[in-house]
């Protein structure tokens, strides 16, 4: 597989300068491979994984150097005291911990690291971090998924089996060993049944009827995929005056190659690419960015809507073609005439702004413009 340098290496280098530095985000997604990179001195890398890393690690029998790498060390029981006693030791200059979705949620369960770290979170690779250009090469990362093993095999047989053993994963493995959930058939189930949702608001009542199963046990299995980073859910934007909807979710999958109909995978593609954007912008300038969508009374949608201290900033409506400008973008851009507003097409070629202001054009000019 290729290495590609990732679009986070800069930022982890800088913030290693000030602090230890977490790195999470999906299963897969490149983070040792990142953590790696930054390391100069490849014996600086341990892995909780591996057995005779473990047992140097528990023996604190530590490689000098000016940077260490401790992969997966959130699996030990007390890594957080393990941590901190390093890092006020003050014997290496740089500490980069890094580790799967598990990261993420128990660095959460107590405050002995408070003040220590900074938290970067790695998402798929993307039109900009690729430097993309043309329609041809956009579809290309469509049918191939923005996780590095697919993406850089260039098969589709190889992608479409890696996704496979992707859910396998982590099923197998994060679901079982993190939550605990015991009805792992009905849990595959509703993986199986979420792709074929992606992009409506997504009804837990249907779900629950359609698995037998409690409206509570549904919940909580979104909330679980959802800490696993295996799908994102988007919180609709709304404010009496534009009579939005104020409840029901959207969600998309955070391996968009699981979705088949081509206009509703791009809308994935669209949201992922939008996600590590609003991440990038509050892990490293602590902008507080939320990812939303629109939706009123009346039927009218737009895709997405970015909004900071719950203002609008960004509205993006998504298309296969080229189209007239939507009805659910024109309406809230005139309610919001200073946002930002852009209609992305696939395979559209047309390029131009319209006198109410909104930014028509294919969608690699767009997504060249996030990270």
């Amino acid at each position: 597989m290729a290495v590609h340098p990732r679009y986070l290496k800069a930022q982890v280098r800088k913030d290693l300068k000030r602090k230890m530095v977490f790195v999470g985000g999906p299963r897969q997604v490149g983070k040792t491979t990142l953590a790696k990179d930054v390391l100069r001195d490849q014996s600086g890398y341990l892995n909780w994984d591996i057995a005779e890393h473990r047992e140097r690690i528990l023996r604190r029998e530590l490689p000098p150097g000016d940077l260490l790498v401790l992969d997966e060390i959130h699996k030990y029981r007390t890594w957080r005291n393990y941590l901190k006693g390093l890092y006020d030791g003050a014997q290496w200059p740089g500490i980069l911990v890094t580790g799967s979705a598990r990261l993420d949620l128990y660095r959460r369960g107590g405050d002995s690291l408070q003040g220590r770290y900074h938290f970067l979170r790695l998402f798929p690779l993307s039109c900009a971090e690729l430097g993309l250009g043309s329609a041809r090469e956009l579809l290309h990362l469509l049918e191939l998924g923005g996780f590095p093993e697919p993406y850089f095999s260039s098969s589709q047989v190889d992608a479409r089996r890696w996704s496979l053993e992707y859910r396998q994963r982590l099923l197998e493995g994060d679901v079982q060993t993190l939550e605990r959930v015991q009805d792992l058939g009905n849990l595959e189930l509703l993986m199986l049944r979420l792709p074929e949702l992606v992009g409506s608001p997504l009804s837990v009542n249907a779900i629950r009827e359609d698995l037998q199963v409690a409206h509570k046990t549904v919940a909580n299995w979104l909330d679980i995929l959802e800490r696993l980073y295996a799908i994102v859910r988007l919180s609709p934007f709304g404010a009496p005056r534009i009579r939005a909807v104020r409840k029901a979710r959207k969600h998309y999958q955070m391996d968009w190659t699981l979705v088949d109909e081509p206009g509703i995978r791009f809308e994935n593609m669209v949201a992922i690419h939008l996600l590590k954007w609003v991440c990038w912008e509050a892990d490293t300038q602590g902008r507080p960015l939320e990812l939303r969508y629109f939706r009123d009374i009346d039927g009218r949608e737009v895709d997405f809507v970015v909004t900071e201290e719950l203002r609008p900033i960004l509205m993006v409506e998504c298309k296969w073609q080229d189209r007239p400008i939507d009805k659910g973008l024109r309406y809230l851009k005139a309610r919001f005439p200073d946002c930002p507003a852009w209609q992305i097409s696939a395979n559209g070629t047309k390029d131009y702004l319209t006198p109410q202001g909104v930014r028509v054009g294919p969608a690699t000019i767009f997504l060249n413009t996030l990270v």
